[in-house]
């Protein structure tokens, strides 16, 4: 008898410590998350909107497909320039202030884009846009790992990832609306009203970092003593196993400079989604601006469904290999379908829905693997050093796919050597030790 109140007891113990601890990260997920969220569907608005624009844009100002490819990737040439700075010194001075800073200056400079007339123009200010944007991903990764333990991240990262097709199912709509009903209102063309009403939420969420980030769990007043207390504690408990590196060995490091592949695999069929959806659907006989929006929503929306259900599997299986393998191999047998299949509208709408689920859904999966064995100022080396020359295929991917489609007349050879490369990626992951990602 005494026994069996004991163990009930012990059990009502365990009940309300694991109630509070799920109470504390709700609280934690709902004060950060949402506008972390929202920062990030405004970034990559700004980031792919010129996907859109093109469909004006290249007429209005006789650019090719090669100078849109060329101008939408230089973008990451100057983000893979100044992004591993940018997060050292984001781990320095703390995420509040250097997240405004960089939503801020992105902001001005995407309406900024409006005005540009010529090939050299729109070059110098996608580069510049790729300046002030740079570190703003790798930041928000690291910022989340000061909060959250390895096996709640996998949620955690797919929540704000899913930002980019909540971008696409809201931005799609919206830039196909700007596109329909504002060109030559006040003498602009749609396209230069798309640029310059969809940088104005930058600026406005830049001020919001201000006054809603905080630069960690010590810093946070809105937790109690307790709340604080247990965070900090399981951040502690997790970084046990993480070795504290210097600059020089994270590049040296084999498996940073292994993970730093995979994802130049992965971004590459992540920007063909990003950058050439529009095109491609308009490729099938869509001439409407606004119908090309509404159609985009349908694989930016499957692909936030997706990319939710995938995250949740591996973190509650603690398993993130076969995961992104899957979410690899799905988005490359996509972008397949909807070459092969390039003009019979529904079937490609079916190949690019599928390119968009597995190739969006790349992203917070691999994000899981770096974050497991990398800890303080080495997260913030290495996430950054991953991430900017993973996007070094950002600036390949359109570029590439542009040139072939002057050459040839046809994207079909640039989505076919993306499908490869999200397959190389797929294959390359195996090769991480599963006892250091499976947390």
């Amino acid at each position: 008898m005494l026994k069996d109140s004991v163990e009930v007891a012990m059990q009502d113990e365990q009940d309300d410590a694991k109630s509070f601890e799920a109470r504390t990260y709700a609280k934690v997920t709902w004060r950060i998350v949402p506008f972390l969220m929202f920062c990030y569907l405004v970034a990559y608005l700004d980031r792919v909107n010129v996907g859109f624009a093109k469909l004006q844009m290249s007429a209005d100002l006789h650019f090719s497909d090669t100078v849109y490819g060329l101008g939408a990737g230089i973008f990451f040439i100057a983000y893979f320039l100044v992004e591993i700075p940018s997060n050292i010194i984001l781990h320095r001075v703390g995420a509040r202030l250097w997240m405004a800073r960089i939503m801020i200056t992105w902001g001005v400079i995407s309406s900024g884009m409006a005005f540009v007339t010529t090939p050299t123009a729109f070059y110098v200010m996608r580069f510049l846009l790729g300046l002030a944007e740079a570190g703003f991903y790798p930041g928000v990764i690291l910022y989340l790992s000061y909060w959250y333990p390895s096996h709640r991240r996998g949620k955690m990262f797919a929540a704000f990832a899913a930002a980019v097709p909540l971008s696409g199912l809201i931005g799609g709509p919206l830039s196909g609306l700007v596109l329909h009903s504002f060109s030559g209102v006040m003498n602009y063309a749609g396209w230069q009203w798309l640029f310059f009403m969809e940088g104005i939420p930058s600026i406005a969420a830049g001020i919001g970092a201000i006054f809603l980030l905080t630069d960690g769990i010590k810093k946070a007043k809105w937790l109690t003593p307790e709340e604080r207390a247990l965070l900090d504690a399981q951040i502690r408990a997790d970084s046990t196993h993480k070795a504290e590196r210097s600059l020089r060995e994270i590049f040296t490091n084999g498996r940073v400079w292994l993970l730093t592949g995979i994802y130049f695999c992965l971004i590459c069929g992540f920007y063909t989604v990003g950058f050439w959806l529009p095109t491609l659907i308009a490729s099938t006989g869509v001439s409407d601006p606004l119908q090309v929006g509404l159609l985009t929503a349908i694989p930016y929306g499957a692909a936030a469904v997706t990319m939710l259900l995938v995250s949740r599997s591996a973190d509650r299986r603690r398993e993130r290999r076969w995961h992104l393998a899957f979410t690899a191999v799905l988005g490359g047998v996509g972008l397949i379908m909807s070459a092969a299949f390039g003009h019979h509208p529904v079937l490609a709408m079916v190949g690019l829905t599928l390119a968009a689920m597995g190739g969006l859904s790349t992203l917070p999966m691999f994000w899981s693997l770096p974050t497991a064995f990398l800890g303080g100022s080495a997260a913030a080396a290495g996430i950054a050093l991953i991430n900017s020359w993973g996007n070094l295929a950002g600036f390949v991917s359109p570029y590439l796919i542009g040139f072939i489609k002057d050459v040839t007349n046809s994207t079909n050879l640039g989505l076919y050597a993306m499908a490869g490369a999200l397959f190389v990626g797929a294959l390359l992951t195996f090769i991480v030790p599963a006892k250091v990602v499976n947390r």
